[in-house]
């Protein structure tokens, strides 16, 4: 790996900030800038004082997929393995207690929108363009797959990743890929705006909040309403608990 750090990692008013910093090379994912990205996401969960966390990109583009390149030499070194813990990275996204934002600007590409896919909240400038093109290569989508079909639904996810064709901003937010569409010259102040509003929030109420919306994935609509009673009375339980006994 390369001594050179591939993120710029700041937190301010609540949020931890990862900016993804090769845009020389529209910020392609290799395995030490996915690394570094679950580790600062780490850091961002066990910090108290970040209540949101927020995915850049640095330049033109959010991220243009993997670094071909990279991916090339490691799989010659034996290391191909390795390269696969971007699927842990989507994966500790989701298991985060903290609201995780993507702010995505030119290009999100096969595992670039992956990775804004992965994300809760995705902000999209208006010339934001997300694109599954693996198939096209000869690959597979493989580990966006899960994320992508569970946001699009199965017909727009199934002609995502078999066409492998590119869809705008608006068409993203129109299809359910981003929640919001955001103008160019706005963009940053609203992107700010919106995560400093998450921050704002009650960490723990924030903390249930993600941990229910993900556990109804495949649950039966009896047991989906069980959990929510379950995870209701447990955050009664903690707003009305004595000081102390509850972190």
């Amino acid at each position: 790996m390369s001594d050179e750090p591939r993120l710029r990692i700041a937190i301010y008013g609540g949020i931890g900030r990862a900016t993804l910093a090769r845009p020389s090379v529209q910020n392609t994912l290799d395995k030490q800038t996915v690394v570094e990205l679950r580790q600062a996401l780490d850091e961002f969960e066990a910090d108290g004082d970040v209540r949101a966390v927020l995915i850049a990109g640095e330049g033109d583009h959010f991220c243009a997929g993997s670094d071909l390149a990279a991916t090339l030499e490691e799989t010659e070194g034996g290391e191909a393995d390795e390269v696969f813990t971007l699927g842990r990275l989507f994966l500790g996204v989701r298991q985060m207690t903290k609201p995780v934002v993507a702010a995505v600007q030119g290009r999100a590409l096969a595992g670039g929108a992956g990775l804004a896919t992965a994300c809760d909240v995705v902000l999209a400038r208006e010339d934001a363009v997300f694109g599954y093109p693996e198939v096209r290569l000869g690959a597979v989508p493989a580990m966006v797959m899960t994320m992508l079909r569970r946001s699009v639904g199965e017909k727009h996810a199934f002609d995502l990743v078999a066409s492998g064709r590119m869809v705008h901003a608006a068409e993203a937010e129109r299809i359910g890929l981003v929640s919001r569409v955001l103008s160019m010259a706005a963009f940053e102040g609203e992107v700010e705006r919106i995560v400093l509003g998450l921050a704002s929030h009650s960490s723990r109420g924030m903390a249930y909040t993600k941990r229910l919306f993900y556990a109804l994935d495949g649950m039966t609509f009896r047991d989906s309403i069980d959990e929510g009673v379950k995870t209701n009375a447990e955050a009664r339980a903690a707003e009305f608990a004595p000081p102390g006994q509850t972190s």
